[in-house]
């Protein structure tokens, strides 16, 4: 009988995951516009698997990190780094190959750098969130081999509000980390003038994990305490707009899993010396784990963040014959964070950039409609303390790129062409490296039927390497590893082809996609020596290949209640046969919906698989099965006020489980079972 249910409930955290909007009544996938496109195609458009989530959907989603926001979305798992830093991680890719966006406009913060260190955005302030590969995500990057998530939001309005304002409020509770959290977002305006500010606070404990796990009830460090603002500005014509915001984060989390055991070791050729490391202690696991004061429980040390950014945002729609509009997007960030150990700074992060971004959108010439750009970067980089592992470094980015589409009968082309030319200084060597690369694309999306698309693409793509793998040095105590670079690195090329088949109307509805990658260089921490817990990881080059399946199908059973189908899959391997470290294990799910009058409800089973393939010095991960549940009621007040209250449940089972993608798996489990409800307002 429970293997019935649990059968029964398991192909569903994907399908919601791929689903590009809620299902109408009727059937019909609701059209969606991808704003990070280009050029603005629906989901059923695009030459590859894009997902977006917007709405409802987006609020029963949202979680305090970005990682664990998309991490059921189909082909996207979390980094997971406690409860205050995780990145996407897509189709087995993460780090520098995941570009993450604010409205087209690269973010800069310090996660590419290492996975303890947090994405500086707020899921929960965010309006809507794309993930896209392909053609269409090359424009913003070439080497975004995995793909792209772009944020959507209100900082900077775009047009006049009808009643001359408009906002939101939220307020939400989380059980397994007594999670309280609020935000707001008002807009108002007149004449040619509008004013945007938002807020959000969060204050969030050590989080408590599934049951039987050796280390107690819970994860020492894994708070989390945010605080995001955002005051924007626009002028608004009739034939566009141009605004600015400025935007304040703070945030204050823990490090879990950080150990002092590894303080002195250094490396003697490819191993590792570590004088007096017997004396490492892992008595932290022995102790209980229950409420503790956040900051400096059992010497737990923590991330102290500040991300200050100006953004600019402007369209000109028809500025002059032959062109549909021109838009400019441009961010100025002042990023540092703190690691505090025992009440004093260790090492303190810095990271200050510049990105500006100009789009010119044509007219169809010839039946080709496309857009051509410039893009330039600059970032300065550095690390001072105890973990400055990198030294200051300046690197700065220069890109041309161009996306046309032309449409013939039930056919779509597009195709794209990237190059960007890199200079990587490392200022306290002198050191510089220059690297090059074009990248190019070519898709075909074919309506082979009323409701059906059979998509395709083929992609070469090159990735300049970063300055963390070019010139890393050092320990770093987070990931319980010493990194060395390699200056001598060369570009990653890579070969891709997707191939997609999706239906999109009717009482079946579906789409699955097959993927690979053959990346030549490809460079990856290659584990080198072992002592103790410490790896010894040099950044490397081999010929690697990513190969994998995702996809869903929901049934409509009658006008209230669907069940869907899910999962996802990936394999990477060197070309020698041995896997790559940290890569998801396999998934599948079941998903029951239902929604009648303003009531939505949702019921999945999730298994995850065993990751048996790994890398050397590597261990394998368990499998583990989760219960969710959501339910949902949207309604309007007597003034005609709309309003929603939900509650969602998390790992209602209470099952123990580990993220095969985490550096601190073993030292902190995912979250045990937890109940969220909210209330959210808008006016």
């Amino acid at each position: 009988m429970a293997c019935a249910a649990v059968a029964a409930w398991a192909f569903s955290t994907l399908a919601s995951a791929q689903a590009l909007a809620p299902v109408a009544a009727e059937g019909t996938l609701s059209e969606v516009r991808v704003s990070a496109s280009g050029l603005g195609q629906s989901g059923s458009e695009m030459t590859t698997p894009a997902s977006v989530l917007e709405g409802q959907e987006l609020v029963l989603r949202r979680e305090a990190t970005l990682g664990e926001t998309l991490a059921s979305e189909p082909g996207i798992h979390s980094s997971h780094f406690g409860a205050g830093a995780s990145r996407p991680i897509i189709r087995g890719m993460d780090g520098p190959r995941v570009r993450i966006l604010s409205d087209g406009v690269e973010l800069h913060d310090a996660s590419t750098i290492s996975p303890d260190h947090a994405v500086a955005v707020e899921p929960l302030l965010a309006t809507q969130v794309e993930v896209l590969r392909g053609p269409s995500a090359l424009i913003h990057g070439g080497g975004a081999m995995g793909g792209v998530v772009n944020i959507l939001d209100n900082k900077i309005p775009t047009a006049i509000p009808d009643k001359g304002y408009e906002g939101s409020l939220e307020m939400r509770y989380g059980s397994g980390a007594r999670e309280k959290a609020g935000a707001f977002s008002v807009t108002g305006g007149s004449g040619q003038v509008a004013v945007h500010a938002e807020g959000l606070a969060r204050d969030a404990g050590d989080y408590r994990v599934g049951s039987g796990w050796s280390g107690g009830s819970r994860v020492d460090g894994s708070f989390n305490r945010t605080d995001t603002g955002s005051l924007g500005l626009s002028w608004i014509g009739s034939q566009g707009y141009l605004g600015a915001a400025y935007t304040r984060q703070s945030s204050r989390y823990g490090l879990p899993g950080h150990s002092h055991g590894f303080e002195g070791c250094h490396t003697h050729g490819d191993h590792l010396h570590c004088g007096g490391h017997d004396d490492y202690d892992h008595d932290h696991d022995d102790h209980e784990h229950g409420d503790h004061d956040h900051d400096h429980a059992h010497g737990v040390p923590v991330v102290d963040l500040l991300s200050e950014r100006v953004d600019v945002r402007g369209e000109l729609r028809q500025p002059f014959a032959g062109a549909a509009a021109l838009r400019f997007r441009a961010g100025v960030t002042d990023y540092r964070h703190d690691e505090i150990e025992e009440g004093a700074v260790a090492t303190t992060f810095s990271n200050k950039a510049h990105d500006a971004r100009v789009e010119l959108e044509h007219l169809p010439i010839g039946g080709l409609r496309g857009v051509v750009g410039f893009q330039t970067t600059q970032r300065k980089f550095s690390a001072e303390g105890e973990e400055a592992y990198v030294q200051p470094t300046e690197t700065r980015r220069h890109s041309l790129f161009l996306l046309e589409e032309y449409r013939w009968q039930d056919w779509r082309f597009e195709g794209a062409l990237r190059h960007e030319r890199q200079t990587a200084e490392a200022r306290t060597s002198g050191i510089e490296r220059k690297h090059s690369g074009t990248s190019a694309s070519l898709g075909a999306v074919w309506q082979l039927a009323p409701g059906y698309q059979l998509a395709t693409s083929l992609t070469h793509s090159s990735r300049l390497p970063t300055v963390e793998e070019l010139y890393a040095e050092g320990l770093h105590m987070a990931t319980s590893t010493y990194e060395v670079g390699n200056a001598d690195l060369q570009r990653e090329k890579s070969r891709a082809w997707d191939l997609s088949l999706r239906k999109t109307s009717g009482a079946t509805t579906f789409g699955i996609s097959a993927f690979q990658h053959r990346v030549d260089n490809y460079i990856y921490g290659r584990t080198l020596d072992e002592h103790d817990g410490l790896q010894l990881l040099q950044y490397s080059q081999a010929d690697a290949r990513f190969t994998g399946l995702e996809g869903h199908v929901r049934q409509r059973l009658n006008s209230i209640w669907g069940v869907t189908l899910f999962g996802d899959t990936v394999r990477a391997r060197l070309d020698n046969g041995s896997a790559l470290p940290r890569i998801p294990s396999a998934r599948v799910g079941l998903r029951l919906d239902a929604r009648w009058n303003g009531w939505q409800g949702m019921a999945e089973w999730v298994q995850v698989g065993k990751q048996r393939r790994v890398a050397e010095f590597e261990s394998t991960t368990a499998g583990y099965g989760m219960l969710n549940l959501s339910a949902s009621y949207q309604m309007r007040t007597a003034g005609g006020t709309p309003w929603q209250v939900y509650v969602k449940a998390r790992n209602l089972t209470d099952r123990l489980a580990y993220a095969h993608t985490s550096f601190i798996k073993s030292a902190a489990p995912l979250m045990g079972r937890n109940v969220t409800v909210g209330v959210k307002v808008d006016f």
